[in-house]
């Protein structure tokens, strides 16, 4: 079983995409925000996939994801932004810093597991 880590500051949509993810048959790890999922990542969290907000309070999600790439385990990791953000710049920044792909909020269902199923292969 694949394990995705969600990191997004809405507590609702760390529940809504963890529901999502565990009836296709995902295990979700969850941070609510950048410096949670730092304390995860360096206490060693085993994960095969990285979904994270853009716009968090503190460290926002293309630090996070320029900090997750500098760890050995998680040079080569998948990692989605999932963000209401859909500017050419923004998405060239957060491609920039190490991001394999870009999810505009509100996604469906069927878009995000379709998006996930293309990175994990």
């Amino acid at each position: 079983m694949k394990t995705i880590f969600l990191v997004d500051d809405s507590a609702t949509i760390l529940l809504s995409i963890s529901n999502i993810l565990a009836k296709a048959g995902y295990a979700t790890e969850k941070a609510g925000s950048g410096e949670e999922a730092m304390k995860k990542f360096q206490a060693g969290v085993k994960v095969d996939l990285l979904i994270t907000d853009l716009n968090m309070p503190g460290i926002n999600g293309i630090e996070l994801i320029r900090e997750v790439r500098k760890l050995p385990n998680y040079k080569f990791m998948p990692i989605l932004f999932l963000t209401t953000e859909s500017q050419q710049s923004r998405k060239l920044e957060a491609k920039a810093a190490g991001a394999s792909g870009w999810i505009v909020k509100p996604a469906t269902a069927d878009e995000l597991l379709n998006t996930i199923k293309l990175v994990l292969r």
